[in-house]
């Protein structure tokens, strides 16, 4: 008993500091109204059109501007006030919501205004992850910046479980229209959590002074340290292939199963469940280690065949859990490497080039995705997106063996290197 209370104190230490404890639940209620709004907003593009292929372009759209800008949203990061960056992105984001909720009730809403405002919330997103990210330390302090990004973790897959859920019985009640005015509702909180913040108890990092280079200087800085360079190759892959189940999954529910939107919200949400596990699992971490994060990604391409392959919806479901614990315990722990690995005068361009291969590779991946639904089925894309996530597990694992061999012939005395490296 006493070893759970001080695995659950350690799990849920970050939520002490006040700061962050407002950030947590504003941002838990910001991210369910946003998948609220995603399901809707893929559903809906579901029923006008009835194509993988449109999924994908309105997924790949909302991450364009991420990979083609999204490493000057870490220079700005790096250089502002970030929570008075965070009210400024976190209000634009509120402002679209509300625009397509009212347009959706007017009934006007047509197919390439969904698509442009995928676009215009990407260029929202480009400014908005990096320093989201990046904040996390201000907050708490290094010494639980490991804790605070598996609470965040938590807060992303906790309403990637209650948002589906909620949406399924929105829309099966009372349409889409609905959805977005909530999602538009839902940002009041985490402006709200970020205006009550006390800015003299942050934990502050110098801004960086205006300079030449400063991009440049980022990416060279990722490339020359190992430790960040492995992980971010890792996540390159596996992000662009394996993480488009806004694609998948409503089309598993309505072409594999025969189901409808709340087939759909059963499959996210049970997916949302697993995720939330493994979250907290790597927040009770007190350091990612490399092991985690490639056994991690090697068991969830195991699970991403597996559940290709599940016979029944009521298997479909029971595997999405442990599918969704390993899929964000590689992210966090990927992410949390990522963060500790950093100084302070870089964070923000490191996670931006975190966020770039991550979402940024979506508009890559979606189209690719989607193309594959359509041409070798559900169930293969599976298998393919399944197959190269091992693959790109086990050249990180060997990789990773060859440090640890050429750290020991290069230094005997103090053996192999750490694996928190």
């Amino acid at each position: 008993m006493t070893k759970l209370m001080l695995v659950a104190g350690r799990t849920f230490s970050s939520l002490r500091v006040r700061n962050y404890r407002l950030y947590f639940f504003g941002q838990v209620v910001s991210f369910t109204g946003t998948w609220v709004q995603s399901m809707a907003q893929m559903w809906l593009v579901l029923e006008m059109t009835g194509s993988g292929v449109a999924l994908g372009i309105v997924t790949a759209l909302q991450f364009l501007p991420m990979l083609l800008f999204g490493i000057w949203g870490g220079v700005i990061a790096d250089r502002f006030d970030k929570r008075k960056v965070l009210m400024w992105t976190q209000s634009a984001g509120a402002a679209l919501a509300l625009f397509l909720a009212v347009l959706s009730l007017t009934d006007v809403l047509t197919l390439w205004m969904i698509y442009s405002f995928a676009l215009a919330l990407g260029f929202v997103t480009v400014v908005d992850n990096p320093t989201r990210q990046s904040f996390a330390v201000e907050m708490v302090g290094p010494q639980d910046l490991s804790n605070v990004v598996g609470l965040n973790s938590t807060i992303f897959t906790s309403a990637r479980m209650l948002g589906p859920a909620l949406a399924a019985v929105l829309i099966a009640a009372f349409g889409v229209t609905v959805c977005f005015f909530i999602n538009a509702a839902s940002y009041v909180a985490v402006i709200g959590s970020l205006y009550a913040m006390r800015p003299e108890e942050l934990y502050r990092s110098d801004p960086v002074p205006r300079s030449k280079g400063q991009l440049r200087a980022g990416f060279r800085y990722v490339w020359a340290r190992p430790e960040l360079r492995s992980a971010i190759l890792l996540v390159s892959v596996i992000g662009t292939f394996a993480f488009n189940f806004r694609i998948l999954l409503p089309l598993m529910a309505r072409t594999t199963f025969g189901g409808d939107a709340g087939t759909y919200g059963a499959l996210a949400a049970m997916m949302g469940a697993g995720t939330v596990m493994g979250a907290l699992g790597v927040a009770s971490r007190v350091r990612p280690r490399r092991r985690v994060l490639i056994g991690s990604a090697l068991a969830y391409g195991v699970l991403i065949i597996a559940a290709g392959a599940a016979p029944t919806i009521e298997v479909e479901l029971a595997l999405l859990v442990p599918m969704g614990a390993a899929g964000i315990a590689f992210l966090s722990t990927a992410n949390a490497m990522m963060q500790l690995n950093s100084t302070d005068s870089m964070r923000g361009r490191v996670m931006a080039l975190y966020a770039v291969v991550f979402l940024g590779s979506t508009p890559i991946g979606s189209p690719i995705t989607g193309w594959l639904a359509e041409t070798v089925g559900i169930r293969g894309t599976f298998y393919i997106t399944g197959a190269l996530t091992i693959a790109a597990a086990l050249v990180a694992l060997q990789w990773a063996r060859r440090q640890r061999d050429l750290a020991a012939v290069a230094d005997p005395e103090d053996g192999p290197v750490s694996e928190a490296a």
